[in-house]
């Protein structure tokens, strides 16, 4: 089921084509506004761990004089004046945490975040990789678990929801800490893990006491504890994580939605509990829908969106490959032309009849493969046996 959903959500080499041409065409006018400034990818699209319709993260390493502000409405007028992004969806968070500019890119609808000199975000993209390496069943939980979030809207920090860096080190802590050895297992059932995520996170855990370290090895932390290191006046949020990559940080702090998430945390577990336990098969709806379609569901301007991206970026490669072919064929037939006047200049025969160039008609291949929205359909409708 785990396994099925990551499958279908996983980028297509359209999709990644795609975002590497919006950040392309923003890194472009950045080095015109800064030459040596270097614009790196961090975040989901960095790891790989994103779904059709996450933000891509962006920083700008560049130098400026100290005392400068960052130039966030600089670059977000020179964003406009290259129609770059949407005409309304440019905002510039100046005052947030991490300054940042939020913007649509204008061509593709994918939303961008563009931020300065954060060193610790492109560490924090390396700290996933090598997570993702030491723990090969953390790819399939963090993917479920954001599109979970994201229909809820409790995916952003902005909104009080969870950011992907929170759940993912969550998550991390999660698998760190199983009593299960074999947990951590390739081969581990993603199924009954998710089951386990939502029932320690959803009833188990305490917000109020508790807060959560990844670093060597991970451990449970007492808040009452951190509160003696930290400043006068300020004490461990709801959902206390401490940042494996700055200590002091607490990554959590802006969570301020973290009861409203444990919430639905909960209902996820109820209902999955009830979908595989033994009365689940005279369940009325049990040939309806999949186990894990009971809590997730994938919009169909979400399937659209995706077909629109693989048609749009197949038919450009497609065309660029026509393009390639039909300069060597211009080519092929100068090189003849020339060939053909050296002849002439030497005194050898022409023909009597001058047959027509040679014609190359390219066709572009024709899919027969079911649309997303089909896909959607099916594996929403797959009959899963009770252990996810």
């Amino acid at each position: 089921m785990v396994p099925d959903f990551y499958a279908y959500m996983s980028p297509r080499p359209e999709e990644e084509k795609m975002r590497r041409e919006v950040v392309e065409r923003i890194e472009r006018v950045i080095k015109d506004l800064w030459p040596t400034a270097d614009v790196q990818v961090f975040g989901s699209f960095s790891t790989g761990l994103y779904l059709p319709t996450s933000d891509i993260d962006l920083v700008v390493f560049v130098k400026f004089r100290e005392g400068d502000t960052l130039p966030l409405w600089r670059l977000e007028e020179a964003l406009r004046k290259h129609k770059v992004v949407e005409e309304n969806s440019v905002k510039v968070l100046d005052k947030a945490t991490v300054p940042i500019i939020k913007l649509t890119d204008s061509l593709t609808e994918v939303k961008v975040d563009i931020s300065f000199n954060m060193k610790n975000a492109v560490k924090a993209a390396a700290l996933i990789k090598d997570y993702k390496k030491k723990y090969p069943v953390l790819p399939y939980l963090v993917l479920v678990l954001k599109q979970f979030l994201l229909q809820r809207d409790m995916n952003e920090v902005f909104t009080g929801g969870i950011s992907s860096y929170c759940l993912f080190l969550v998550a991390v802590s999660f698998l760190q800490l199983h009593s299960r050895e074999n947990a951590c297992s390739p081969n581990a059932n993603t199924g009954v893990l998710l089951i386990e995520f939502f029932e320690l996170y959803g009833r188990h855990f305490n917000y109020l006491k508790t807060g959560i370290r990844i670093k060597d090895g991970g451990c449970y932390l007492s808040k009452d504890e951190v509160q003696k290191s930290m400043l006068d006046g300020y004490r461990p949020s709801l959902l206390y994580i401490e940042d494996p990559l700055q200590p002091g940080n607490d990554v959590g702090r802006s969570s301020y939605g973290a009861m409203q998430v444990k919430q639905v945390f909960d209902y996820a577990f109820m209902v999955l509990s009830h979908a595989v336990s033994p009365i689940a098969k005279y369940h009325l709806n049990n040939h309806g829908e999949s186990i894990l379609g009971r809590i997730i569901r994938v919009t169909q301007e979400v399937a659209e969106y995706r077909d629109w991206i693989t048609m749009k970026w197949a038919a450009l490669s497609l065309n660029s490959l026509t393009l390639k072919g039909n300069v060597t064929l211009l080519v092929e037939l100068q090189e003849m032309e020339e060939c053909i006047n050296n002849l002439s200049e030497e005194g050898a025969e022409s023909p009597s009849s001058s047959s027509p160039p040679p014609s190359s008609s390219f066709s572009s291949p024709h899919s027969s493969s079911a649309s997303s929205s089909d896909a959607v359909s099916a594996l929403v409708g797959l009959s899963f046996a009770p252990v996810i």
